[in-house]
């Protein structure tokens, strides 16, 4: 049972998505020269981002549950299937936003501030609000994306400066790309729950430009970032081949592109962003 339960709750959450977002924000807070590396700072970071991401994941879970049974990619979401009730995943979506805000304006007000940024943004104004109204909501949706990073980075230095701000940038830039992959492949999906989106509004071509483009920003983001930490030539040389793969990809699925093309540079873009934040740890260590 409680097994079983457990598994539900993680599917809830979905855990791959939190877990790349407490790594952005494990890297902004690494990324501050002024931070301070105890097991307590780091395990606040982590603690208070995990339960308020996590919960306004169940909450946009609980406000889409009406257009994921009607989505053959979602329609076997915890919520549509019935493997819990509505009330229990409200309940758990309030008390672990409420838990992580709680936590995050304790640790620290500017850092709490911008936990809650990302919360409303996310759960109000991309999924309540524009994601039913207008494909440009992923535009808000990759903001609060963003504030992760920043909220680490401003938990290190005390305060919202240009490397938190490019930090953000770069996974503002990746999460559109990540959402029309996804509206590309499931469009009949998205048609069918009647939820605007760009390959619906603007065509698929124009999409997969934008997919492109969008990475590409995201490689350049990123570059801006190294530099605005000052990270050493070796981890700079290394995110600059990294970088080349990436918008060689990119500059490829515009030149010809296909849906398979379109799924490689998604998934080499996540792995991109991924090695990334690796290499800022790792450089700044």
């Amino acid at each position: 049972m409680i097994r079983e339960k457990f598994q539900v709750y993680i599917r809830l959450i979905k855990w791959p998505q939190t877990a790349l977002l407490l790594l952005t924000g494990l890297t902004g807070y690494f990324s501050a020269s002024s931070r301070t590396d105890s097991f307590e700072s780091i395990l606040s970071l982590l603690g208070s981002l995990f339960l308020t991401i996590s919960g306004s994941t169940i909450l946009n879970m609980v406000a889409d549950r009406d257009i994921d049974r009607l989505m053959h990619r979602t329609m076997k979401r915890p919520l549509p299937s019935g493997c819990i009730s509505v009330r229990e995943a409200l309940l758990a979506g309030l008390v672990f936003s409420l838990g992580g805000q709680m936590w995050a304006f304790l640790i620290s007000a500017p850092f709490g501030w911008v936990v809650f940024c990302g919360l409303f943004i996310d759960v109000v104004v991309y999924t309540i609000w524009l994601k039913r109204r207008t494909p440009w909501s992923i535009v808000w949706g990759g903001l609060s994306g963003g504030m992760p990073v920043l909220a680490g980075r401003v938990l290190g230095t005390g305060l919202v400066d240009l490397a938190g701000i490019i930090l953000s940038l770069s996974v503002l830039l990746w999460i559109p790309a990540h959402i029309m992959t996804f509206s590309i492949k499931f469009s009949s999906d998205y048609v069918r729950a009647g939820i605007p989106t760009f390959p619906s509004n603007y065509g698929f071509r124009t999409t997969r430009t934008t997919i492109a483009i969008s990475s590409i920003g995201t490689a350049a983001a990123i570059g801006a970032g190294f530099s605005a930490l000052g990270l050493n030539q070796t981890y700079l040389l290394l995110m600059l081949l990294l970088s080349a793969g990436l918008i060689g990809l990119a500059v490829i699925s515009m030149v010809r592109p296909s849906d398979r093309m379109n799924l490689l540079l998604f998934k080499t873009a996540s792995l991109y962003m991924i090695s990334a934040m690796i290499l800022i740890i790792a450089g700044v260590m």
